[in-house]
């Protein structure tokens, strides 16, 4: 009884309370108007923020009409911190991105830590009161971060933290992006959008750690694609264009195109595959440059049987003449008809100077952050205008499987590490895998073959090699009928293989071949000339004696 009547004490006590605080709101709204209350909380806001050591910076998402790049920006900078010390996130994944996105939640806060200095972030979101007419639909909430720092502290860092934070925000949206792999439409045709490339996701898995290469030199690269990638300062500095070349040669199979991939997936760049045979002239083949865009590698394979380049090759091949005016004039001939030709847009008259020109010339540097990478079989067939520094900075050899190359084999297609593996088993390995001369390619299709039994791949990988190393001996000292006919059907497969090159580039270019059949039918008729004219001299020659 009594505690009910105490109940009912309290109750009216409150009740009264709550009943002056709504006269003495009513009273204030009454007595203070609301120009009158915006003044005083605008005047208490400057009395405090001349006591308070903090500054405060309000970044919102809408400025206007347009979208707020530094807001999007500091949202993706924040994700990196955010996943580790935040306690409470949202979780996004942009359209064309192979990753989740953490972000702060509503009206959380995280801190930040650049050169020594601590900033407090605050995600702000609050709803609108109104809705101004727009043509475009704008959110009901209002979203926005807010920054605190010391205002000692605020000439030291702003901004330069500013700049921080908008590098970071475009490396995480590369990283996060699905990377291209292009090629040159035919004959340089345009899509749709008015590009002349078409392009496709770039998936392959190749990096550094699964390429079989010598470490040694694969560091050498990494640290090079590293200084490339970090080097912009550096070029602007020195005056030159932000770009590099590198040249990789070797036998086939022992990972060019491999390399390719692993240097697109370190640096995050997309690739423009440019096929040489489908580009008619000079011009398309600058056009195709000027739509690349930065952060890219343009590769060309194989470019020593893509074309037959016009310049020196066909200066080259046309037989002396003893008459030198004669030559002349066949020469001036000729470049006349060249440029007829690339003028009127038919045939493949790429030349010399043109692809010079692509890659080092003033077109090259319409863009930044390009790297050149031609991949070729023979270099010893490249004119030595491609290979200098400036075009091909960096000539890097794909040799055959070493014995540290063979070991990431291993590990990667058995699990398997170099200590896992029998000592002598080991042993021998290292002292044939040398000998063998066998291709990344080919051990791998060993490997991939025995991959569910470790034990019998690497015992079986082992013979294979012992096979290899013994014929290899066998050619290099193989005497007699034996040796002679080994030595025999090695000039037969070099023929075969330079017949297949020639067929190939006859038909990659069959007018170039047309005019070396006529220059050969020409240069057979004047041999016909000469002998008949030499038979019929010695035949003056013989009736005179008589």
């Amino acid at each position: 009884m009594v505690k009910a009547s105490m109940m009912k004490e309290i109750w009216t006590s409150l009740a009264s309370v709550m009943g002056v605080l709504a006269f003495c709101q009513t009273l204030l709204q009454t007595a203070f108007p609301p120009e009158l209350r915006y003044a005083s909380s605008k005047l208490f806001n400057r009395i405090f923020n001349c006591f308070s050591s903090y500054c405060y910076f309000d970044i919102t998402e809408i400025d206007g009409v347009n979208t707020n790049e530094l807001y999007n920006a500091v949202q993706l900078y924040l994700s990196t911190s955010a996943s580790i010390v935040g306690n409470r996130l949202s979780l996004t994944r942009a359209l064309n991105s192979t990753a989740f996105t953490f972000a702060l939640s509503n009206n959380d806060s995280v801190l930040d830590t650049f050169n020594g200095v601590t900033a407090r972030w605050e995600h702000v979101v609050t709803q609108r009161q109104t809705q101004s007419f727009s043509w475009r639909p704008i959110s009901d909430e209002k979203r926005g971060f807010t920054l605190r720092i010391r205002k000692k502290d605020r000439p030291i860092i702003l901004d330069a933290y500013l700049d921080h934070i908008m590098d970071t925000a475009t490396e995480i949206r590369r990283k996060n992006k699905d990377r291209l792999l292009y090629t040159n439409s035919r004959g340089g045709s345009i899509d749709s959008r008015g590009h002349p490339w078409e392009s496709v996701p770039f998936k392959h898995p190749s990096t550094f750690d699964t390429l079989a290469m010598d470490p040694a030199k694969k560091a050498e690269i990494i640290k090079d694609l590293g200084d490339f990638a970090d080097g912009q300062s550096f070029y602007q500095k020195t005056g030159r264009a932000w770009k590099r070349g590198y040249l990789l040669y070797g036998p086939p199979g022992t990972g060019k195109s491999s390399m390719i991939a692993a240097m697109a997936n370190f640096l995050g760049y997309d690739i423009y595959d440019l096929e040489l045979t489908e580009v008619s002239t000079n011009s398309e083949l600058r056009k195709l440059l000027m739509k690349t865009t930065s952060k890219s590698i343009i590769v060309i394979e194989d470019i020593d049987c893509s074309i037959n380049l016009s310049d020196r090759n066909k200066a080259g091949s046309r037989p002396k003449n003893k008459n030198t005016n004669t030559n002349t004039n066949l020469n001036l001939s000729a470049a006349a008809a060249a440029d007829s030709t690339d003028q009127d847009g038919g045939g493949n008259t790429i030349t010399l100077s043109g692809l010079l020109n692509f890659t080092d010339g003033l077109w090259s540097c319409c863009g930044s952050e390009r790297i050149f990478v031609f991949t070729t079989n023979h270099i010893e067939k490249l004119d030595p205008a491609l290979l200098r520094s400036g075009r091909m900075d960096m000539h890097i050899f794909m040799n055959h499987c070493s014995f540290e190359a063979l070991k990431i084999l291993l590990r990667n297609y058995l699990g398997v590490e170099a200590e896992e593996v029998e000592k002598q088993v080991l042993e021998e390995l290292e002292e044939v895998t040398g000998k063998a001369e066998m291709t990344p390619a080919d051990i791998s299709e060993v490997l991939i073959r025995k991959r569910r039994e470790k034990g019998r791949a690497v015992v079986e990988l082992l013979e294979v090699l012992k096979g290899k190393a013994a014929e290899k001996n066998g050619k290099r000292g193989g005497g007699g009928a034996k040796g002679e006919k080994v030595i025999d059907n090695e000039m037969m497969m070099m023929a075969m293989e330079e017949e297949e090159e020639q067929e190939k580039r006859a038909l990659d270019s069959p007018k170039e071949g047309s005019e070396l059949a006529d220059d050969c039918s020409n240069k057979g008729d004047d041999d016909d000339d000469d002998e008949q004219s030499q038979t019929t001299t010695t035949t003056t020659t013989t009736t005179t004696r008589g």
